[in-house]
């Protein structure tokens, strides 16, 4: 068997596209694979062992269908194209490259970008209660709206309504000045971005005067029947179990309702449990109901997060096992 490898790529776009700014993708491919990856013009050559190359060759082959459509490749691609080759798991990866999820206002395709995510997207598709639970930068906030704008165009339903619990850091909502709009807006700009991203602004003002889309504190649902609605609990983590029940009960008929939260970040008072991690307990199992749990290899914002997640997992245990 030989020691090296030389892997021919068809154009400049594609040799640009797999090896990344200042060739930072064949950094990371050494980093996994152990092998050395040296590019030549459009001739890219792979050298060490003979299991280094054949790894290597098998995450290069599996990164194929987005370097060959002009797409970016990034750290996340790469974990992902590694971590499919280590499990077996590389018709999942071909279906997560693949799918576009939407298309935004701009014309540009929505991707999945992790196992995590793809199975986020299809859960939400096939039940009419999903829970997505996991860090911040997954992506669970912005994939629910966007699946909650493609239902309203395409007249699955009849409106979106936005929630969260009014819990920030000791500030509440009687605090901040302005109208009820003007004071629960800045508690849902992660969902307010996915919609700008699908609607023209004046399109969603307009859906926001006529109440087709609405945005209201969780307390304003109670003795509501929400029905032909596509409904986002955001940051649910900062529900009681009093709030989390009111809420889930609010489903009425051709309704789906998304539920997110990262239970690392409950900003309840000491001693109070958290309504989202009491009906993952209770709800997992039941017929209908669909739990995501998204892990730090979801995290799709800037490397550094992934191991700001990480540290912190880590110290958390640490402290776990003191008490």
């Amino acid at each position: 068997m030989p020691d090296s490898l030389t892997i021919h790529l068809p154009d400049i776009p594609s040799t640009l596209n797999l090896a990344g700014p200042a060739e930072e993708n064949l950094r990371l491919l050494e980093a996994k694979t152990g092998a050395q990856l040296v590019l030549r013009g459009q001739d890219l050559v792979i050298a060490g062992t003979d299991e280094q190359i054949q790894r290597s060759q098998q995450i290069i082959q599996h990164l194929e269908n987005l370097w060959q459509r002009g797409r970016r490749i990034g750290n996340i691609d790469l974990a992902n194209a590694e971590r499919a080759v280590s499990t077996g798991r590389t018709e999942e990866l071909q279906r997560l490259q693949r799918t576009v999820v939407a298309v935004n206002r701009r014309g540009e395709p929505l991707y999945t970008r992790t196992f995590g995510q793809w199975h986020y997207v299809q859960a939400i598709a096939r039940n009419d209660l999903t829970f997505g639970i996991g860090p911040a930068g997954t992506g669970k906030t912005y994939l629910a709206a966007v699946q909650a704008v493609l239902a309203l165009q395409e007249r699955r339903v009849e409106r979106i309504i936005l929630t969260r619990p009014a819990v920030e850091a000791g500030e509440r909502l009687g605090f901040l000045p302005g109208d009820l709009q003007a004071k629960v807006s800045p508690y849902l700009r992660p969902l307010y971005d996915a919609l700008y991203d699908f609607m023209e602004p004046e399109r969603l003002m307009q859906l926001m005067e006529k109440g087709t889309i609405e945005v209201a504190p969780l307390a304003y649902m109670r003795g509501r029947t929400l029905s032909n609605a596509f409904v986002i609990l955001d940051e649910a983590q900062n529900t009681t179990a009093e709030q989390m029940k009111m809420m889930l009960t609010r489903l009425g008929n051709a309704s789906k309702m998304v539920v997110t939260g990262d239970l690392t970040q409950t900003d309840l008072p000491a001693g109070s449990r958290s309504g989202l991690a009491l009906a993952r307990r209770i709800l997992s199992g039941v017929r209908g109901i669909a739990f995501c749990e998204f892990g730090r290899e979801d995290v799709v914002r800037h490397p550094l997060v992934q191991r700001i997640v990480e540290a912190y997992e880590q110290f958390e245990a640490i402290q776990s096992s003191k008490s």
